[in-house]
């Protein structure tokens, strides 16, 4: 039985597997971006009221920093049946001039990055059920192979 792609976070991101990308907002006379868009107001206190566009974000950065993780999170936090520790990225996006966090994909060493490595945003499992597969965004090394 193929199980049902979903989103982990409705209407963070689109599901396209060729080209997937975070959904944020930009203000109209600003032009700052905001991520996540889901708030319904600017967050530039130079135009707190400001119109917001839906926009895709860049999918390409550069590692700003990032951290592993060797404890399990709180809830709503889905634990795996063994928890592996796990690296998140602080990813800058140049085109839009803010920093993003994330997931680093599987498979690649967090050993082998330094601030300034290329990375992509790519789609991975959060976790499955018996009918769905819980997709989020990754950060895969450029050159790096997705899990």
């Amino acid at each position: 039985m193929t199980k049902t792609r979903v989103p982990a976070v409705e209407g963070w991101f689109t599901m396209d597997p060729d080209d997937p990308r975070l959904l944020a907002s930009r203000g109209l006379e600003t032009g700052s971006y905001f991520f996540p868009k889901n708030l319904a107001f600017s967050r530039n206190p130079a135009a707190p009221a400001e119109e917001l566009e839906e926009v895709t974000l860049s999918r390409r950065g550069r590692v700003w920093s990032w951290t592993t993780n060797h404890y399990e999170p709180p809830a709503p936090y889905v634990a795996p049946a063994v928890f592996v520790p796990y690296t998140v990225l602080a990813v800058e996006l140049p085109e839009e001039q803010m920093v993003v966090l994330g997931p680093l994909a599987p498979g690649a060493d967090p050993a082998s990055l330094s601030v300034g490595t290329e990375v992509e945003l790519v789609l991975g499992t959060l976790y499955e059920d018996d009918d769905h597969e819980y997709v989020v965004w990754q950060w895969q090394v450029v050159g790096g192979e997705a899990q």
